[in-house]
């Protein structure tokens, strides 16, 4: 079964850290994308970070932060669990959001942020930072 799986949401103060994760199972690609996305409430879902992905990925090294979460969240992956994840440190409380993991077949510099690209998604994650 194709499938992302998020967990490590949770309710936190502002200054707090949270730590994301996502299983992947039932696909693999040769050179693809993981991401990091979030949606607020009345908000458009939007790109956190991403980072290239696949056992022939053409970058180690290339990941992607969105200006709001640059120096406070880091992407990594382990590519012997399968399993993407995000450190949040500093968290603000408008970091509050669902947060998604998503994949997609290409590379990131290919796909770049629009969620359209990406074409396996996780249930989601709730993550509250109160002020």
């Amino acid at each position: 079964q194709v499938q992302l799986v998020e967990s490590g949401g949770g309710s936190v103060q502002a200054g707090e850290s949270l730590r994301l994760s996502c299983v992947a199972s039932g696909f693999t690609y040769r050179r693809g994308c993981m991401g990091w996305f979030r949606q607020a409430p009345g908000k458009e879902r939007e790109a956190v970070a991403n980072v290239d992905s696949g056992y022939a990925r053409i970058s180690t090294t290339y990941t992607y932060y969105a200006d709001s979460v640059k120096g406070r969240f880091t992407i990594s992956q382990d590519n012997a669990k399968n399993t993407l994840y995000l450190q949040m440190s500093s968290l603000k409380a408008e970091d509050t959001a669902i947060y998604y993991c998503a994949a997609a077949p290409n590379p990131c510099t290919v796909v770049g942020l629009t969620p359209y690209a990406y074409n396996i998604w996780g249930q989601g994650t709730q993550v509250t930072v109160s002020s």
